[in-house]
């Protein structure tokens, strides 16, 4: 939201940002809101992974943090080729990155399902490369699928909730739905960054429309 470049489409693979071996910068250790490890590429056993795109992530990570069986959730960067990138070159639209949210879930106590309704609940699905006033292809929604199991809820939900939205004449789900690429830490300042800062901004586009109760 910060930069004047608003990049709406996709560039070539070839012609993204080259980007780092590894990354540059040291991250907090513990969760600032429930005290979980904020790296968790070993998520513990039981744990499920999820990883969503819907808009800024700073009030994206708010949500998902609320919810009870959330056990850490984290911000990065998904779906690009730049490796290791930061904020500024993701905001670019230099690296082909989304904003991310990566959720470590116990799913005995929320279902993988239920993280989706509320994906489609508090962002809009329809509007492509943005949300709300926030243009670029950083903003672009995404469901991450890291199972066979979780592809099929996710597309499963996706046609149900499409089906609503048209059924109002809303529009078209626009939402990028595939297996996990690589994904990669924000920085530190971008962890949690709404406990940190409790009047930052949040983007909460949506389309105002529950999930159908039926399913």
């Amino acid at each position: 939201m910060f930069f004047a470049r608003k990049q709406t489409q996709l560039v070539a693979p070839e012609e993204t940002l080259p980007g780092r071996t590894e990354r540059w910068f040291n991250l907090t250790d513990r969760h600032l809101v429930l005290g979980t490890p904020v790296v968790t590429d070993e998520a513990p056993a039981g744990m499920e992974v999820a990883v969503f795109g819907l808009g800024c992530f700073w009030g994206a990570e708010e949500l998902y943090w609320q919810m009870p069986g959330v056990w850490s959730t984290s911000v990065g960067y998904a779906g690009g080729t730049t490796s290791h990138p930061s904020y500024e070159e993701v905001c670019s639209g230099a690296t082909n990155h989304t904003e991310a949210v990566r959720v470590v879930f116990d799913p005995t106590v929320v279902s993988y399902a239920d993280l989706v309704k509320r994906f489609f609940e508090v962002h809009d699905p329809t509007q492509g490369m943005r949300q709300g006033n926030d243009v670029g292809t950083q903003y672009r929604s995404a469901l991450y699928f890291t199972s066979p199991e979780q592809e099929q809820v996710a597309r499963e939900l996706t046609e149900v909730y499409g089906a609503e939205l048209r059924r109002r004449g809303l529009g078209e789900i626009t939402t990028e739905i595939r297996e996990v690429p690589t994904y990669y830490y924000a920085e530190d300042v971008h962890q949690q960054y709404l406990a940190k800062n409790p009047n930052g901004y949040r983007c909460h586009a949506n389309t105002g429309v529950t999930f159908p109760e039926t399913v």
